[in-house]
């Protein structure tokens, strides 16, 4: 029975030794391999994906670490804006970013097992470093740089430069990406802004201010239409009244022209046959005295105005056709004696 035992310990034995010798490698892990604490090897899953053996635990341990692209959140941290005009500090914004990072490369693994040991480890020490060059990338731009109503290419544009400047060579540090390569084997990806907001704190006096200013500007508007509008309508009135005074400037003068000029045919007319002018003249006068139905006519034969009526013409076969006053008044008796 104790052999019998005995064999069956010694065969677990055997075969957690020979499961303990045998690691597969995923195409995104790096496999790190140490004999009794001492790094031996370093394994990419990229390139030496697949099955590999080693000594049996305890004599050779294997350590995995995630390959692709990590992404974590950054703090939320409340910024000061900078007025490079006044040289005073502008607004005060929370600011939510984040970031992408990986362990750089195969030669980084031994870096990273070294000095940060574990994905929560990188972050922390990540999370701190960009957060404080972050304070210092905000304390330097104005707020338009952030909060613009600039078209979408504009603002790709501007945190484009955003991202290179967190991320590139400033003037007097070295660059955060290979900082954090040299020192921990990180390659930092990318750092992107998610939003960014005033404070809870002063969000209501901040919305209260922006109403009183878009309550002016609409005033200044109203304003300045009213004044537009009445310079309009000031321009309308005056030039009407030119061109009512032109028009009417203009009608004096065609009035008198015409009158001008029906004196000139008058008078021609006039010279022409003075006794047929005269006899039309009366004719105009009877017009105006008989035509209203309702006055009294008295006539007297002493007035030289009622001798047509008095005494008409008569036709005389010794006056001359077609000319002269006796022509014309040769033929009116017919005619006047019809009415």
């Amino acid at each position: 029975m104790r052999k019998t035992l005995t064999y069956v310990v010694a065969l677990v034995v055997v075969l957690c030794s020979v499961f303990s010798s045998v690691f597969t490698l995923d195409r995104t892990e790096f496999v790190y391999l140490t004999r009794f604490g001492q790094h031996v090897a370093t394994f990419d899953g990229e390139t030496d994906a697949g099955l590999h053996f080693k000594w049996p635990w305890p004599v050779q341990t294997v350590q995995r670490l995630d390959h692709r692209l990590q992404v974590f959140d950054l703090a939320s941290a409340e910024l000061l804006t900078h007025d490079p005009k006044g040289k005073t500090i502008d607004k005060t914004l929370t600011i939510d970013a984040y970031v992408c990072w990986q362990i750089a490369d195969k030669a980084g693994v031994d870096q990273f097992i070294r000095t940060v040991v574990s994905a929560e480890r990188a972050r922390s020490i990540l999370g701190q470093r960009i957060s404080s060059r972050l304070g210092a990338e905000i304390g330097n731009m104005p707020l338009d740089d952030l909060i613009s109503i600039a078209g979408d290419e504009a603002v790709e544009m501007r945190m484009s430069r955003f991202r290179q400047r967190l991320l590139g060579t400033s003037h007097d540090s070295e660059s955060l990406v290979d900082l954090a390569q040299k020192s921990y084997g990180i390659k930092v990806v990318d750092i992107r802004l998610r939003r960014f907001n005033h404070p809870l704190s002063v969000r209501d006096d901040i919305f209260a201010r922006i109403r009183s200013e878009r309550d002016k500007k609409a005033a200044d508007y109203k304003s300045e239409g009213e004044r537009r509008a009445a310079d309009i309508r000031s321009a309308a009135e005056r030039e009407a009244k030119d061109l009512l005074t032109d028009a009417q400037a203009r009608a004096l003068r065609l009035r008198k022209d015409a009158d001008a000029r029906a004196d000139a045919i008058r008078n021609e007319a006039h010279n022409k046959d003075r006794d047929f002018y005269t006899f039309l003249q009366k004719l105009e006068t009877y017009q105006q005295i008989l035509g209203n139905s309702k006055d009294v006519l008295l006539l007297s034969s002493k007035h030289e105005i009622f001798d047509l009526l008095l005494k008409p013409p008569r036709s005389s076969n010794s006056s001359p056709s077609g000319t002269g006053a006796g022509a014309a008044m040769s033929k009116q008796p017919g005619k006047s004696g019809g009415q």
